[in-house]
């Protein structure tokens, strides 16, 4: 699944047609998880369930009725993804919160199917043709839909960003891989100081775009609270906060595909490590750091790239990597703050190069086995622990690449 990403000019009166759209959306979302959270226990609510009451919805109220049907069973859709991820939170017994259902207050997309939409034979306007009086909007980007048929794309969806609305579009084609251009393999340790460093000893910088612009972004939020509420010039004021953080949001991830794609093109075997990166945010000193190098984000590329360029990437348990010597096996004992790793038996590195090493040596050990590719929503290989559910694929490419 390929998705093509367009910004839409509209006029005020298309703006405000699509909020009531993405309004209703989410109206129709929370009114299915109350319909689950009253039921009887006798009585089972399931998708298809979901989507019956997505038809009554239609008939008791009028604007739900406006909006095109398989729009509002692509809401209750989402009502039930909740709903399962919950049911299968607790049959695996996961630790915490299983992730009850909560109400949504904060929907900025409407999705179509299949209908409720039509695009021009040019394919540089989209004609949404439900009640709700969007009509004819104008596609604005680089990205050339003209080589896919009208018949691949099996959903059209109406996002509202900080910079205005966005259409995407859910095409359904077989990502086709590309030559590599090396069959190395490397060991990848993210960290801090740098952004990550490999078993070759390359060191990656850190961009740290949220510190770079944090400045800016603190005198925005200031400026919002300087203005009188519920006046117009406050609510311009929270359009310029809201920019500057979705500015840094797509450098971090202009910058996490650039890397992974050139890590994935250049390797044949790609060893990082398997981070708990929602539980180390729990340190409040190092929480905006672990944000702002965005390793979840990496990780999420490298294994949509490795099935790109037909690479293996393979997640290892990080235990011991930073204190074990590469050379000898031995356990030396350091702190965070101590960056270079000295043995006993005359190996000196810098440290986050010898957990490099480490994490690539677990992989080798194992002689290739139990190695798996990164295909979409398929699970990587995790070593030195059991197997993990890995995070899904991002299937959305840059026009940059």
């Amino acid at each position: 699944m390929l998705v093509l990403e367009y910004k839409v000019k509209v006029k005020r009166q298309q703006c405000k047609a699509i909020d009531e759209a993405i309004r209703t959306t989410q109206f129709i979302r929370n009114k299915a998880i109350r319909h689950w959270m009253d039921a009887p226990k006798e009585q089972k609510i399931d998708k298809i369930a979901l989507n019956n009451y997505s038809t009554a919805l239609r008939k008791e109220f009028g604007f739900v009725k406006d909006l095109n049907s398989m729009a509002c069973q692509a809401a209750t859709e989402r009502a039930w993804l909740s709903i399962a991820r919950f049911y299968d939170n607790c049959k695996s017994k996961k630790p915490g919160k299983k992730g009850f259902p909560r109400f949504q207050k904060d929907n900025r997309s409407v999705e179509y199917k299949t209908s409720g939409w039509s695009l021009n034979p040019t394919k540089r306007r989209i004609t949404f043709t439900d009640k709700k009086g969007i009509g004819e909007v104008k596609l604005l980007g680089k990205w050339d839909i003209h080589t896919y048929p009208v018949k691949s794309i099996k959903r059209v969806r109406l996002v509202r960003k900080a910079d205005g609305y966005y259409c995407q579009f859910a095409i359904d084609i077989e990502v086709k891989t590309e030559p590599r251009a090396g069959n190395g393999e490397i060991g990848l340790d993210v960290g801090l100081e740098f952004f990550y460093s490999d078993s070759n000893g390359h060191h990656e910088e850190n961009p740290r775009f949220l510190r770079k612009a944090e400045k800016a972004i603190k005198h925005a939020q200031r400026e919002i609270y300087k203005k009188e509420k519920g006046k117009n010039q406050r609510r311009l004021a929270r359009r310029r906060y809201a920019r500057k953080h979705l500015r840094v949001n797509r450098q971090r991830n202009e910058h996490a595909k650039r890397i992974a794609r050139n890590v994935c093109k250049a390797n044949a075997l790609v060893a990082y490590e398997n981070l708990n990166v929602k539980g180390m945010v729990r340190n409040y000193c190092l929480a905006k750091s672990i944000n702002d190098v965005a390793w979840s984000l990496f990780r999420r590329w490298l294994e949509y790239f490795a099935q790109k360029f037909n690479t293996t990437v393979v997640a290892v348990n990080p235990k011991y990597t930073s204190q074990k010597c590469s050379d000898c096996g031995a356990i030396v004992k350091k702190s965070l703050s101590t960056r270079t790793h000295k043995c006993g038996c005359g190996c000196q590195l810098q440290r986050d190069v010898n957990a490099a090493i480490n994490i690539l040596n677990l992989v080798r050990a194992r002689d290739g086995q139990s190695r798996s590719n990164a295909t979409g929503a398929a699970t990587s290989t995790l070593l030195g622990a059991s197997l993990v559910e890995q995070v899904a694929t991002l299937n959305v490419e840059s026009p940059r690449l």
